[in-house]
């Protein structure tokens, strides 16, 4: 009588020490970490330094410049705060930024909407002219547009005359976002809307505008800090009382260069506005790019 030997079931494999090493540290290369940190600290070492800075009198940094306040001192922010050039300087950088935001993301969304939805001979040829313009640096054309501005339009020391060149110089980069955030809209709405007898206008106003906020405020935060920050144009073109932040700050490093800390401290606060608005779309902002590139 012979006997039947069942084979016994296969064992798993015991992980190999290096399968181990690996699962030891699952979230990622800490060389990756030690990388960001140090970009992190190279990026807001600076800012830290001089908002710390504006906290301290100037013999504290003059003795220790990388120590901490101690005492803390709010003259510095509070002379800042009381000065009118201060309010006047951030009174034009916001109305410019303003007018320019608003120029950009009308403008970009009537630009971006026929290169997305229509259909036409010449379309990626038109659609490339603005893909060339983010090779176009502003510098180039600062003495071409300072001729045009003030003498041609006759927009010297104004706000449109910053504001128009500024906008001009973003729409390129906001209709490289939009469009593909438009094209990633599916085309049954427009035939629905069609069907219902809406018009392409009234397609682009009830359906495609409120559907491409997040698009919109992504293009919009962008041209806003980047008209913000805006200095080359500005210095060219305004003067005395209609002067930017920038170059107020500027003006104030130069005037006030031996009180640092007042320097540190309007410096800081010129910051703030843009820094804000950043952090407060950041979300809005990243998922608008994130339609762009999926679309």
């Amino acid at each position: 009588m012979t006997t039947v030997t069942t084979p016994a079931p296969p064992t798993e494999a015991s992980p190999s020490r290096t399968q181990r090493r690996r699962g030891a540290f699952s979230g990622g290369n800490p060389l990756v970490y030690v990388l960001a940190l140090v970009v992190v600290a190279l990026s807001l070492g600076p800012v830290l330094f001089g908002v710390l800075g504006g906290f301290r009198t100037n013999p504290q940094l003059a003795e220790s410049p990388a120590s901490m306040p101690d005492p803390w001192v709010f003259d510095n922010y509070r002379e800042a705060l009381t000065n009118p050039d201060f309010w006047q300087f951030t009174l034009n950088s916001t109305a410019v930024a303003v007018i320019t935001t608003v120029i950009v993301v009308v403008f970009g969304m009537m630009a971006a909407f026929p290169l997305a939805r229509y259909r036409f001979r010449g379309r990626e040829a038109l659609f490339m002219v603005f893909v060339a313009g983010l090779l176009f640096p502003a510098t180039v054309a600062v003495i071409p547009l300072f001729i045009l501005v003030s003498q041609n339009l006759q927009l010297s020391n104004t706000w449109w005359g910053i504001a128009l060149p500024q906008a001009a110089f973003a729409l390129p980069l906001t209709v490289v976002i939009l469009r593909p955030f438009l094209i990633a809209l599916p085309d049954e709405l427009e035939e629905a809307a069609m069907i219902d007898g809406s018009s392409r206008i009234g397609f682009f106003w009830r359906v495609v505008v409120p559907l491409s906020w997040p698009a919109m405020v992504t293009v919009g935060a962008i041209a806003f800090v980047q008209s913000w920050n805006a200095y080359l144009l500005p210095l060219l073109l305004l003067q005395d009382d209609s002067r930017t932040l920038p170059l107020g700050v500027a003006d104030y490093s130069s005037e006030y260069s031996a009180d640092v800390a007042g320097v540190y401290a309007f410096t800081s606060l010129a910051m703030i506005p843009a820094l804000v608005l950043f952090l407060m779309m950041q979300k809005r902002i990243v998922s608008g790019l994130q339609g762009a590139v999926k679309g």
